[in-house]
C-alpha cells in the first residue's frame, strides 16, 4: 500500500499541483512570476554558486531527459564500456558541480543578514530540497555504479507507466532507499514549484520576440552658443 500511494498516487498528485495552482497563480498574480535578483546585495559568491548550479543541473536534466524520451538511443550509446565509463564520470562530476554551486548559495544565504530578511520560510524549503536532490543523486551515482545504465531498466519505464496512466511502482520499488529518496524528492519540488520562485522558470518571455526592436530618435535641437565657431 505505501508503495502505491508513494509511487502511484504521489507523482500525479505534485504535477495536478503543479498546474492547478501555477495557472492559478499566472492569472491573478502573474507579475509574482520572478526570482527576485540579489545580486546587487551580493555578487561574488552569486557567481561562484549560479554558475555551476545552473550550467550543471541543466545538463544534468536534460541527460535523463533525453535518456526518458529516446531509451534506445541511449541503450546504444551506452553499448561501448568506454563510452558508459565517459558518462558515468561526466555525471559524476556534473553532480559534485551540482552540489557544491546549490551548497554556495544555501551559505550565501545564510551568512548574509540582507538575503536572510528576503528570504522567506518555502525559499529555505526549496533551498534545503534542492541541495538534498543534488547531494542524493552524487551518493546514488558513486555508490551504485552504472546508474545511466540501469536508469534505463527502472525509472524510465516507471515514468512510462506513468505517461500511460497506468502506474507499475515495481519497477521503483526496488531500488535502495537513496535511489528511492531521489525520485520522490524529484516531485516533491513539482509539488513545491508554484508555490515558489521556481515558478520563474516557466516565465520565458518570448513575446518580446515578436516585439519590433526599439529605436532611438533624438530630437534636441541644437543650441547655438554665442561666439562659438561651427
Amino acid at each position: 500500500m505505501t508503495d502505491v500511494v508513494l509511487y502511484a498516487v504521489f507523482p500525479y498528485a505534485a504535477v495536478a499541483t503543479a498546474v492547478v495552482v501555477g495557472i492559478y497563480r499566472y492569472r491573478s498574480d502573474r507579475f509574482s512570476f520572478t526570482s527576485r535578483s540579489t545580486q546587487f546585495l551580493e555578487n561574488r559568491l552569486l557567481f561562484f554558486g549560479s554558475v555551476p548550479w545552473h550550467y550543471a543541473i541543466g545538463t544534468i536534466l536534460l541527460a535523463h531527459v533525453l535518456a526518458a524520451l529516446c531509451p534506445e538511443t541511449w541503450a546504444a550509446l551506452l553499448g561501448s564500456p568506454v563510452r558508459l565509463l565517459v558518462l558515468e564520470g561526466t555525471g559524476l562530476a556534473l553532480g559534485a558541480a551540482a552540489t557544491a554551486g546549490i551548497a554556495v548559495l544555501a551559505v550565501r544565504r545564510v551568512t548574509d543578514s540582507r538575503l536572510a530578511a528576503i528570504t522567506g520560510p518555502l525559499d529555505w524549503i526549496v533551498v534545503a530540497a534542492l541541495l538534498l536532490q543534488a547531494a542524493s543523486g552524487v551518493y546514488v551515482a558513486w555508490t551504485y555504479r552504472w546508474g545511466a545504465a540501469w536508469y534505463l531498466h527502472t525509472a524510465v519505464p516507471w515514468f512510462g507507466s506513468l505517461v500511460r496512466l497506468a502506474p507499475e511502482p515495481a519497477y521503483v520499488s526496488v531500488l535502495p532507499f537513496a535511489a528511492k529518496l531521489h525520485l520522490l524528492n524529484a516531485f516533491l519540488l513539482v509539488a513545491l514549484f508554484p508555490f515558489t520562485r521556481l515558478v520563474h522558470l516557466v516565465s520565458v518571455p518570448l513575446g518580446h520576440l515578436r516585439r519590433p526592436p526599439q529605436q532611438v530618435v533624438w530630437n534636441r535641437k541644437e543650441r547655438h552658443v554665442p561666439g562659438e565657431v561651427k
